[in-house]
């Protein structure tokens, strides 16, 4: 047997507002997901994003702790143009998202900005800059 690529899994807080951030990146997450220990969404390509509370995650590892530090994860949600980019930032930190860094034109070759969930992991968002 050969183990396969599955799901990325993420460990939040507060999961109503976790959903309503990923929901705000166009993912389809019901409404009625917002009170439940696991979620899970479909990823174009056949991947899953999952989120599980913290009770959740020391219902089965009573020892686990957050990380400390800067995020250790971070996911990233191609946008269809470099002005999507600032767009997408935008309206993020306008709803109250925090952004980490603002949208710049990256050296390899795409407009790329970093906002961060309400969980602190980094959500990059990136489209290629025209040739």
């Amino acid at each position: 047997m050969t183990a396969r690529f599955d799901a990325i899994g993420l460990v939040v807080a507060d999961m109503a507002a976790t959903l309503a951030f990923y929901r705000r990146l166009g993912l389809d997450i019901p409404a009625d997901a917002d009170t439940q220990p696991h979620v899970e969404a479909a990823l174009p390509g056949g991947a899953r994003l999952m989120w599980d509370t913290v009770a959740t995650v020391r219902s089965f590892d009573p020892e686990w702790t957050p990380p400390s530090g800067s995020h250790q994860v971070s996911l990233a949600f191609a946008c269809d143009s470099p002005a999507d980019v600032d767009k997408t930032y935008q309206d993020l930190v306008e709803a109250g998202v925090r952004g980490k860094l603002e949208p710049w034109d990256a050296p390899w070759g795409q407009r790329y900005a970093t906002v961060l969930d309400p969980d602190d992991n980094g959500i990059d968002l990136f489209a290629p800059l025209p040739s």
